[in-house]
């Protein structure tokens, strides 16, 4: 379904795209390749999960244990060349196991701060919800401003940041379900699902190979082609009709019986901010409405929410989201 393109950049905006980003779209294109060698079947989530770190926000993904989530955000961090770490959540894991903590070092008579493993730039948040909510809100301030406060001091944190947290369906036992407020510090939320047969199949075949076993992401994107291509994402026009759209979007899931909550100005800002960067990724200069379509799902679905008819049916929301879609761009 198209609404109609939305009106093409201006050509200073357009030519000035074109030559700080370059063909961005093959140079994503890489990426998504490399990433799929070690992460089979899974190209749609592995370029929203691009999105979401060219669009400088932060990933949730829920599914079930053993789905490949550890893989893809490794993968990321070794094809944007990204240091990484991983922080298992537990239920006895405290704030200053993420954070980092103060020392005392008797030589000196000082105290000197350890950092904790949130000083990355690319953090697995595993499990995050088998944390208790005190820990869970370790991460709020550094996802939302790159920064922490330790015992009254603040330390920025390095740039890029970008937190993937991964969590276990709720209804499974030891789960502390995130709260509405840092459910929205998440730019969007993915599933991996199950793989196709055929992937699972290639799966098992390279499990039992030297080269399989062997396979490591490369890198495919550097700090410079990172920089501009983020850059980028402020260049990107939008018409106004694309506008009307988006407002109409979102004034549905605010008027809708089927919606209890819509989206907060900061959920619409958001919509069109990942619309902006898959626009990007595809090299254009401009947003048309399949973009919005396309990351709907993911941006929405997490910050909305449904009716007592729908409440639990993650599924149903989002075909929901999919519907409202082509009944508000007919």
């Amino acid at each position: 379904m198209s609404m109609g393109q939305g009106a093409p950049a201006t050509p200073s905006a357009s030519v000035g795209l074109a030559k700080s980003v370059g063909s961005t779209q093959e140079l994503v294109d890489r990426a998504v390749a490399e990433v799929s060698k070690v992460l089979l079947g899974k190209e749609p989530q592995i370029r929203l999960a691009l999105c979401c770190l060219f669009a400088r926000g932060h990933l949730l993904i829920e599914d079930l244990p053993g789905m490949g989530k550890t893989t893809l955000s490794h993968a990321l961090a070794d094809v944007l060349g990204l240091a990484w770490k991983r922080v298992q959540f537990t239920s006895d894991l405290m704030p200053a196991d993420v954070l980092g903590v103060s020392i005392f070092d008797s030589a000196n008579a000082s105290f000197h701060f350890h950092e904790g493993p949130i000083f990355t730039q690319l953090l697995l948040a595993d499990e995050i919800n088998r944390a208790t909510p005190r820990t869970q809100s370790a991460l709020l301030e550094a996802m939302a401003e790159g920064q922490v406060t330790v015992e009254g001091e603040t330390r920025p944190l390095p740039d890029p940041f970008f937190v993937i947290a991964t969590q276990n369906p709720v209804h499974q036992s030891g789960t502390y379900p995130l709260p509405e407020s840092q459910l929205d510090r998440f730019l969007m939320r993915i599933e991996l699902g199950y793989p196709h047969p055929r992937a699972e199949r290639e799966m098992f075949l390279a499990k039992h190979s030297a080269a399989g076993r062997a396979t490591q992401p490369a890198q495919r994107i550097d700090r410079n082609q990172l920089d501009t291509l983020r850059a980028a994402v402020a260049q990107v026009q939008t018409s106004e009709s694309l506008l009307d759209y988006l407002q109409r979007l979102v004034a549905h899931t605010r008027q809708s019986p089927e919606f209890e909550m819509g989206l907060s100005p900061r959920g619409a800002l958001a919509l069109l901010n990942c619309a902006r960067t898959w626009a990007v990724m595809n090299n254009r200069g401009h947003v048309v409405p399949e973009d919005i379509q396309v990351v709907l799902p993911s941006v929405a679905a997490h910050r909305l929410v449904p009716s007592s008819e729908y409440a639990g049916d993650g599924a149903a929301l989002v075909e929901l989201l999919q519907r409202n879609v082509d009944v508000i761009g007919s």
